[in-house]
């Protein structure tokens, strides 16, 4: 059936002649387009993007306000299907010293993140939110000069980004949660300076795209936060809202509490994490009712990866 009788796609720009994107951007290569509803309705672009996805586009998200960004990419869709989580190669900083593939993160261990002031501490790992092993994804390549930095994350992935007023101040006042596909060359992220005892903001240099076969992982912490290749990010995605997220989490958090207090050797398995590789039936729980009670632009389009019936 007809979605918006009278309302007709309109491209808004395919092949990139002006050298208006970044070097590594599909427009060069005829194969991305951007589009809107011929209305130009910003209410419709959410359904928009859900009608992408299901027409086959590889890659769709929220490029910006005025329009949906479309794309093909490899022989592999399902490596734009991204979710919200980091490279196996990415690595953390752990308590006892030394750094950790996130991949191999366990019970126990205890990882570099921030509280909402921005001081470093340490917080438990309590389970992957997503893992699987060896796939292909997307990821978004952030790079900084000074201090230098790379992080690999998902499209629906949360980074939090520095104010553009405080230029030199350490912490992360007033700093927001982005998803990594709207950060942008010269907004600033926040980088673990030299020492390690601090956070640092410091000017994203390059936004690239890139692909990875090293697999997809995304571990949740009790504060929720973690430093990956000494860069701060949230634990969530989908939804762009740090805060919400975490007041979300609450009750995992709780029962993951509870349950270590009362069995204290339960075998090295925090209770809740998945026994197989995939999303975690909790996030799976939350994106169901936050597709029921929010609206549709308020979610990520490539948030979660749901099977085809």
């Amino acid at each position: 059936m007809n979605q918006w009788p009278g309302v007709k796609l309109r491209v808004t720009e395919g092949w990139d002649e002006d050298g208006h994107h970044s070097e590594e951007s599909l427009h060069y290569e005829g194969r991305a387009v951007d589009i809107t509803t011929s209305d130009r309705d910003r209410s419709k672009y959410g359904m928009l993007a859900r009608l992408a996805v299901e027409a086959g586009f590889d890659w769709v998200y929220y490029e910006s306000k005025a329009h949906i960004h479309c794309s093909v990419k490899a022989e592999n869709s399902v490596a734009a299907k991204s979710g919200g989580c980091f490279p196996g190669s990415a690595t953390v900083h752990l308590e006892q010293g030394g750094t950790k593939l996130v991949k191999d993160l366990s019970p126990g261990d205890r990882v570099l993140a921030a509280d909402a002031e921005g001081r470093l501490l340490y917080s438990d790992f309590l389970a992957f939110l997503d893992r699987e092993d060896g796939s292909h994804k997307l990821f978004y390549v952030i790079e900084t000069r000074q201090p230098r930095a790379r992080l690999l994350l998902t499209a629906a992935h949360l980074l939090f980004v520095a104010p553009q007023h405080n230029q030199s101040q350490e912490g992360t006042p007033s700093s927001r949660a982005l998803f990594a596909s709207r950060v942008r060359p010269g907004q600033r992220v926040y980088v673990l300076g030299e020492g390690g005892r601090q956070l640092l903001p410091a000017a994203v240099h390059s936004v690239s795209l890139r692909e990875e076969a090293s697999g997809a992982y995304a571990p949740l912490t009790a504060q929720g936060t973690i430093l990956i290749n000494r860069v701060l990010a949230s634990c969530y995605a989908v939804i762009e809202e740090h805060s919400w997220a975490h007041w979300a989490f609450a009750p995992f958090r709780l029962l993951q509490g509870m349950l270590a207090a009362l069995c204290p050797f339960g075998g090295g398995v925090p209770v809740g994490a998945p026994a197989a590789p995939g999303i975690h039936w909790y996030s799976r729980l939350l994106y169901r009712i936050g597709s029921w009670v929010l609206d549709s632009d308020s979610l990520h389009p490539l948030g979660m990866v749901v099977p085809s019936s």
